[in-house]
């Protein structure tokens, strides 16, 4: 079978370039059924493992960084990711792209501060790209759809852009049809397909770029919240009623890993349970008296928080009862209890503990605004340097963290992470 990279006709661009089962997604994802399932897997964050071949050239980008991400698949079904890297890597004058994905696997070959050669003479100016390589199982599609979400929001976030369709998120069809210099239509067929043999349903690159949205989101991006057609019937706020047209009312999520907890408050039965955030389409009554048992105390798995905006207000959070629980349900920020913590300015600087593995995060790990895994120490060179902005110091457990920007980025650290500190 003649291959992808076989079928690309790029010559010259080097030159050119100079719950209770009803639960939908809680992120500005569409309502797309794939969405909808890889919303409720609860997945870790992905890693993205650097493996750069030497014999791939560099090439400026026309403004010097990308301007987006183009998505590709490999058209390939009888291929594996390493099948497909070790061709490219030895026919890459012919084309090559950045980075493969699959199941499990997000493997960069090629730094992106340079172009690749992949989806015709314009678009490799401007643009990060990356392959699918062709699964076959319901599980594995799901699974590599939200690692290519996450990669492309990565990107994203790494080079300040958000995610826009046709602008800075494109399909290889996108670019045949928008700029030229090319005549592929993928991923379509296989993500169609794909989609009706295991979901018996659709999907586009319109439901991929809400995913996107989402996992932006998750890694601290701004985005545009989502908008909910609410009536508002909430007994813990007041609504004032303005003379002059209400503001909208809309729901930020942020998602936290698999791994926060907190504990209910002896006071949580003053305000009731729900399947979705309180006064959003769908949302309804549970009611703790259908859950049973005194729950004052427990410890209870949260995993997203949604805030509310515009004309109301209110913060809320999605609870399990234990860590791999398919039920899950959402209450009001008064019912739980998180461990304390105390933020100060801070100034200075620390190198990275690159000794072992430690997890760099969003947040402070198990505080109320919820986090996740976005770095590890080891990512980086050893000795790097971090400059610290913030500090919080945990009372439950008498840990202290910093908030520190590396190269642009800004993780909190614990301090275990961090050599150097006074």
């Amino acid at each position: 079978m003649m291959k992808k990279w076989q079928r690309w006709t790029i010559r010259g661009i080097a030159l050119t370039a100079g719950c209770l089962g009803l639960f939908w997604s809680s992120t500005t994802a569409s309502a797309n059924a794939i969405n909808t399932y890889i919303s409720n897997q609860d997945y870790s964050t992905p890693k993205i493992t650097k493996s750069y071949k030497s014999v791939l050239p560099k090439y400026s980008y026309r403004y010097n960084k990308p301007e987006g991400v183009v998505v590709h698949e490999t058209a390939n079904p009888n291929s594996t990711i390493f099948g497909e890297i070790n061709y490219m890597t030895n026919n890459y004058s012919n084309a090559f792209v950045h980075t493969f994905v699959d199941a499990g696997n997000i493997i960069n070959i090629a730094n992106t501060k340079y172009l690749c050669w992949g989806a015709g003479p314009v678009a490799n100016q401007r643009y990060v790209q990356f392959e699918q390589v062709e699964v076959h199982s319901k599980a594995a599609f799901a699974s590599e759809l939200n690692n290519a979400a996450y990669y492309t929001a990565y990107i994203l976030k790494q080079y300040g852009l958000t995610p826009k369709r046709y602008t800075t998120v494109l399909s290889h069809h996108d670019v045949s049809n928008r700029l030229g210099g090319t005549n592929h239509s993928d991923p379509d067929g296989y993500w169609s397909s794909s989609a009706k043999k295991f979901f018996g349903t659709t999907y586009t690159m319109t439901d991929f770029v809400s995913l996107v949205k989402s996992q932006y989101a998750d890694l601290g991006g701004n985005t545009a919240t989502e908008t909910t057609d609410v009536t508002d019937d909430s007994t813990q706020h007041t609504v004032a009623k303005p003379a002059t047209k209400p503001k909208a009312k809309t729901v930020s999520y942020y998602h936290g890993g698999n791994n926060e907890t907190a504990t209910l408050a002896n006071n949580y039965t003053n305000w009731t349970v729900y399947n979705h955030v309180k006064g959003t389409n769908g949302a309804r009554k549970i009611g703790w008296g259908n859950l049973s048992a005194d729950h004052r105390g427990t410890k209870v798995y949260v995993d997203s928080r949604g805030v509310k905006k515009g004309g109301w207000s209110g913060t809320w959070y999605r609870i399990r009862f234990s860590k791999n629980s398919g039920y899950k349900y959402w209450v009001y920020s008064k019912v739980l209890n998180f461990p304390k913590v105390t933020y100060s300015d801070a100034s200075g600087t620390a190198t990275l503990n690159t000794d072992k593995n430690f997890a760099l995060y969003n947040h402070v790990l198990n505080s109320n605004y919820l986090s996740k895994t976005v770095a590890h120490t080891q990512d980086f060179k050893a000795d790097t340097t971090a400059k610290i902005n913030k500090q919080g110091n945990k009372a439950s457990d008498h840990s202290t963290w910093y908030r520190v920007t590396i190269s642009g980025n800004t993780y909190w650290a614990k301090s275990t992470s961090l050599n150097g500190l006074d």
